[in-house]
């Protein structure tokens, strides 16, 4: 009864001691006076045992790695909201696709480590990185460049659009596409895939009687803003279709961006989806 009291103790004093997210494999060793360490934390002290400072070898602790797949631990996100409990090895994986998850800052042009749920990121995005906010499900927003031939990589978000009780990201940026230039507008979602899934939305440029059309699913902020350009997800207007669309002299770059989001809802008497579009 004691060596499993001070065995349970031992583990969880131990399993707490490191960051779980980076621990992803069963390795708890035991220097040569007994002292146990887990494999992710030999490898940060550099194979020395912080307690009594001789190296460590690959002495492995059966019993207590026995007593670590018997715990039942809950998710690291509980405070976020998340009531899950796992054995302690799935508790990892759990917790790497956990919904409760913070999110990322979807800012682009910069890198920006902020992370938070929803609220916290719509007031960072607002005070911090002075985006515009705009209550509406429609766009309309104009790009002006007066050297259309210089091209750099250059991405702005335009606004944050709170619609059916959700915030939306407005992205658009120019950039090379190999050795053309293009110019890219995309929607992002700040919520999970699932709930992404519940919207459309459509972009249209165009200009002296002709215009380009994109309708689609806005991608969830948990997909990066670079992994949603580089799919090409979104509006892509290139260079020469651009400049027709300015018109005039084809010396100024003039590009008027529109559309709307709409919810997707089930009919209940067909049973098919039906766009709900907001006032």
């Amino acid at each position: 009864m004691y060596t499993s009291v001070v065995s349970l103790f031992t583990i969880r004093r131990i399993l707490g001691s490191f960051d779980t997210a980076r621990y992803t494999v069963a390795g708890l060793t035991l220097c040569h006076n007994g002292h146990t360490l887990c494999s992710t934390c030999k490898v940060r002290v550099h194979n020395r045992c912080p307690t009594c400072r001789q190296e460590l070898g690959d002495i492995r602790c059966l019993a207590l790695e026995k007593v670590a797949e018997s715990l039942e631990l809950p998710c690291k996100y509980f405070s976020l909201g998340c009531p899950e409990i796992f054995p302690y090895y799935s508790k990892v994986k759990h917790e790497a696709l956990c919904n409760f998850r913070p999110y990322n800052c979807p800012y682009a042009g910069l890198e920006c480590s902020i992370v938070g749920d929803i609220p916290y990121l719509v007031n960072h995005l607002r005070d911090d990185h002075k985006v515009d906010m705009h209550s509406g499900c429609t766009f309309n927003h104009r790009y002006v460049k007066s050297n259309p031939r210089e091209v750099e990589n250059a991405t702005w978000m335009l606004t944050v659009c709170n619609c059916f009780g959700h915030y939306f990201c407005l992205h658009f940026e120019a950039f090379q596409l190999g050795m053309a230039p293009v110019y890219m507008a995309f929607l992002r979602f700040m919520g999970d895939e699932t709930e992404a899934r519940n919207y459309s939305y459509s972009l249209l440029v165009g200009g002296n009687g002709r215009k380009l059309v994109w309708e689609g699913t806005p991608r969830s902020i948990r997909d990066s803003h670079r992994k949603v350009r580089d799919s090409h997800d979104g509006l892509v207007i290139q260079r020469n279709m651009a400049l027709f669309f300015s018109g005039g002299d084809r010396k100024e770059l003039k590009l008027r961006v529109t559309g709307p989001i709409w919810k997707e809802q089930q009919n209940p008497d067909g049973g098919v989806c039906i766009p709900n579009l907001c006032n």
